[in-house]
């Protein structure tokens, strides 16, 4: 599997409202909504002084009022952006992991009381900001994000006793399903409603021409890691963010 090639992908399919592209650098932005959509991503080759650009980008983000940050992959240009950004203040948060899987043998989910639309819909977002305690002032932005997914989509929700317990957001693009933002009512949880959810979705998936899938993990999150593990994901590489001022994800 072409691990760059996935970071691309998580780009492409968790999209921001708008992106500006500064020497190399993919700079994100989405009303502060979720780190990956309000971040800088160093991913191509870097030609410009890199203390002016540094200081650049932080008054790019100031003028949105928006912290600096940046995501750090094994793909970033400088490869010393890491410990420069460290020594300029910049804190580590949210180690993460990202997960692939290879579909040839995923096994057939034992309950199929799921929807999955191709489209987004009121009671799909309605349901996913109860579980994801999406704050109002955010929502609009979430809706905005989601129409700018210009691939294939699936908005899985699953049901049991006729309440949605569980839901998330499954993204095709070259043969890869990435699975975004999965979600379990938490009063429903390790009763094996998150694996069904995933089951369906990716079986939803190879139907629809993905032979592999990926997903983005944070490391503390161990019930999530188990979860993954059961299915067969495996570690692709790690990646976490550089921050001066605590944001919330």
């Amino acid at each position: 599997m072409n691990n760059k090639m996935i970071e691309e992908l998580s780009l492409n399919n968790w999209p921001a409202l708008s992106t500006l592209l500064y020497d190399g650098w993919v700079l994100r932005f989405a009303n502060g909504y979720t780190k990956r959509a309000n971040s800088i991503n160093p991913i191509h080759y870097s030609t410009c002084n890199l203390e002016h650009k540094i200081a650049e980008c932080e008054q790019i983000y100031t003028l949105n009022n928006l912290p600096a940050i940046y995501k750090i992959t094994p793909f970033i240009h400088p490869v010393h952006l890491d410990h420069i950004l460290e020594n300029k203040g910049y804190s580590l948060i949210d180690l993460s992991s990202i997960l692939t899987l290879n579909l040839d043998h995923i096994r057939e989910p034992s309950l199929d009381s799921v929807k999955i639309n191709t489209q987004r819909n009121a009671e799909w977002v309605d349901h996913f900001c109860r579980l994801n305690q999406v704050e109002d002032k955010n929502r609009d932005t979430m809706e905005q994000m989601l129409s700018n997914i210009k691939t294939k989509k699936g908005f899985i929700s699953l049901y049991y006793e006729g309440k949605v317990v569980a839901c998330g957001l499954g993204v095709i693009e070259r043969e890869y399903i990435g699975l975004y933002d999965i979600i379990t009512d938490i009063e429903y949880r390790n009763r094996g409603f998150g694996e069904q959810l995933l089951l369906n979705l990716l079986k939803w998936g190879c139907e629809n021409g993905a032979k592999y899938s990926y997903l983005a993990v944070v490391m503390n999150n161990i019930p999530a890691l188990q979860l993954y593990s059961k299915i067969g994901y495996l570690e692709a590489y790690r990646y976490w963010y550089r921050v001066k001022d605590t944001v919330s994800c």
